[in-house]
């Protein structure tokens, strides 16, 4: 886990999950640890499950059906993606099992990359921008949930880290985003594209993705260069 994702879940958690205090069941997706994990953040009241594809470190259950969760309907408090949906051939598919399983005050924090580099976990399909957990919550309400956004927005890092993470929150069941008061994108700065609540408007909107504005661009064009003064 790249240290960008780690702070993003720890803005997450301050807001979120820092005034409950009776016990939480939460399940993270690809929650094998290459690096870092999220596992020893969480308070002694979270019970953790860790899911995966494969075997390995902080695995709890190895998935048998990438698309099937084996967990009951409405039984758990908080699912956790984190560099996972861009390795998900079918990501729609992952997140109406995860709001299967949650309560209907549960909670989804997705964080996954907007940009950069071509990182194979046995395939690397897709980068999610500005729209894209809109987007799935209608993909939810299609299939007879009443999902909500309370915000996203895409790390803004000004070419410090290659990913510029996209971030969501989501509440399985709109009657239910009351619930929760605080918002990350209260007081977080370095965002871009962000959007709280149920307004429409985009907060410090930018149009172009943060690797053309940066290195991305700038490398493309000096290769251009570099192929224009080659003859073949």
């Amino acid at each position: 886990m790249h240290i960008s994702a780690l702070n993003s879940f720890l803005d997450f958690k301050k807001n979120y999950l820092n005034d409950i205090k009776s016990e939480i069941k939460i399940v993270e997706i690809g929650s094998q640890s290459i690096n870092e994990s999220i596992k020893k953040l969480l308070d002694k009241n979270h019970k953790y499950i860790g899911v995966d594809i494969v075997k390995g470190n902080n695995v709890d259950i190895v998935l048998e059906d990438p698309y099937k969760l084996p967990f009951e309907k409405d039984s758990i408090d908080l699912v956790i993606s984190i560099s996972t949906f861009e390795h998900t051939e079918f990501f729609w598919l992952s997140y109406l099992e995860i709001l299967r399983i949650l309560k209907p005050t549960g909670l989804f924090f997705l964080n996954a990359p907007s940009n950069s580099n071509y990182h194979r976990h046995s395939s690397d399909n897709w980068r999610f921008y500005p729209d894209s957990s809109k987007a799935l919550e209608n993909w939810g309400h299609r299939n007879n949930f009443k999902p909500k956004v309370l915000e996203h927005f895409t790390n803004y890092e000004n070419g410090r880290d290659i990913w510029n993470d996209y971030v969501s929150i989501t509440i399985k069941d709109e009657k239910f985003q009351n619930m929760y008061s605080r918002r990350i994108l209260d007081t977080k700065l370095n965002f871009t594209n962000g959007r709280k609540n149920n307004s429409d408007k985009l907060i410090n909107y930018m149009e172009t993705p943060q690797d053309q504005n940066n290195w991305g661009w700038k490398l493309y064009y000096k290769y251009r260069k570099f192929l224009d003064k080659i003859k073949f």
